[in-house]
């Protein structure tokens, strides 16, 4: 049965056999989708942007308000605990409440919380702003956005398209947050440049976090009702969850990227900024520079995913990629001058993203399709959980100069034990997923 909206005629195959130049298909791409596909390719350019130029000051900002580095970790996990709260249950109420409605919301939320920001010091009000309102401390997806997303995509774009268009929506995302990023630490240092004090210039970026989200809010309520839930909603399953065959295996899925999301949580971009900050005494321009041109590579590395999975299968694509990024991660803190660690940061975001296209497949792939909104929302979820404990811990590691490099170190170990763990787990059904597809 064909997504609604599909118009599969002379279209490319989907395994990543574009004609022409392969890797740069991108309006073939924008071609195959419908006026609401390339709505929400918009709408995850806006909030990536919005997120990669919060995080290139948010710590230095609240460090900056006075916070200590303690209580910035401490506010940066509760701020993704919130994350995960308002995720939970937004996602699994948009199919009954509407997608574009629960969206905006969401978006709403957003620009809630970073007028919160500008509004106070205190650090109570604070975390009850961080914890409500959506603010993603990494550069990353936080929220109830992209499993929402990803579900009205659902509707509107062929099984045999979805590792493509998802590959590419993953580029337009990196892209976003590199331009963010750069943006972001731009116009914090050229208003200080103008006589701004840092305070000021950070609280510049924070106000055009708002403004994007009002912007975003908008956006989705232009989106037409061809992504909201095919049929009558009411006939999707009774669970709570919203499951009912695949319970076990989004149980399993979750638990592995909560764990691979809390490793990630030591190193999220902000932290990742102040370390290069603290270390070598980046500036808020040069940061944004070093961050643009991670993220952009990060966004090509999901392209070269797309035919390496319909070689070797998504699993494979997931680990085989993932194993030697995390080991550069490792590496990044042992370089002993500023040039050296970007490169070898330059080299592990080149294929740090290639397993977010496949993973996003692989769990439509697993499971029935009545339980995609749920399995996305679910894993999705629990990556945020799992993100949201790591900062506390690398706030208390930041805070003391011996132990500035651990983060890298936790954080590179443990994605390899999430790897091998992913791939004993997963390979056979692999396989299989592979042999149906």
């Amino acid at each position: 049965m064909t997504a609604r909206g599909w118009r599969p005629a002379g279209l490319p195959d989907w395994t990543g056999n574009c004609p022409g130049v392969r890797l740069l298909c991108v309006t073939t791409v924008l071609g195959a989708l419908t006026r609401d596909g390339r709505l929400l390719f918009f709408t995850r350019s806006v909030r990536l942007f919005a997120y990669g130029a919060l995080s290139v000051v948010l710590v230095l900002y609240l460090t900056g308000l006075g916070l200590t580095a303690g209580q910035t970790g401490l506010l940066l996990s509760l701020t993704l605990a919130g994350d995960v709260a308002v995720s939970l249950f937004l996602t699994t109420r948009a199919d009954r409440l509407g997608r574009r409605r629960t969206l905006a919301v969401g978006a709403l939320l957003m620009a809630a919380a970073a007028v919160a920001f500008l509004a106070t010091r205190n650090f109570a009000l604070l975390v009850v702003a961080g914890t409500i309102g959506v603010v993603s401390p990494s550069g990353n997806e936080v929220g109830p956005f992209w499993p929402i997303e990803q579900a009205g995509l659902a509707e509107i774009v062929a099984p045999p398209a979805r590792i493509g268009v998802f590959a590419w929506y993953q580029l337009v995302g990196a892209l976003a947050t590199a331009a963010g990023a750069l943006a972001g630490g731009f116009l914090a240092q050229g208003l200080q440049r103008a006589a701004y004090t840092p305070v000021a210039s950070y609280q510049a970026v924070v106000l055009l976090y708002a403004a994007l989200g009002l912007l975003l809010a908008a956006s989705f309520l232009s989106v037409s009702r061809s992504v909201e839930p095919g049929g009558d909603a009411s006939r999707a399953p009774a669970d709570a969850w919203g499951l009912h065959r695949s319970q076990r295996v989004v149980a399993k899925l979750a638990s592995l990227f909560a764990l691979d999301a809390f490793a990630g949580g030591f190193v999220v971009q902000s932290f990742a900024a102040y370390w290069f900050y603290l270390r070598f005494g980046v500036r808020p321009a040069a940061l944004g520079g070093i961050f643009f041109g991670a993220n952009v590579l990060a966004g090509v590395s999901a392209l070269l995913a797309t035919r390496l999975a319909a070689r070797i299968g998504l699993v494979r694509t997931m680990v085989f990629t993932h194993l030697p990024s995390n080991a550069l991660l490792m590496l990044v803190p042992l370089m002993p001058t500023l040039p050296l660690a970007v490169i070898v940061l330059f080299a592990r975001f080149s294929i740090s993203q290639m397993d977010v296209p496949t993973r996003q497949a692989y769990v439509l792939a697993v499971v029935a399709p009545e339980e995609r909104s749920a399995a996305a929302g679910i894993t999705g979820v629990a990556r945020t959980a799992g993100a949201a404990i790591a900062p506390l811990f690398a706030g208390w590691m930041f805070a003391s100069a011996r132990m500035w490099n651990w983060p890298f170190f936790i954080a590179g170990g443990l994605k390899i034990g999430y790897d091998l763990m992913l791939y004993r787990g997963f390979s056979e059904r692999d396989a299989q997923v592979r042999s149906e597809g």
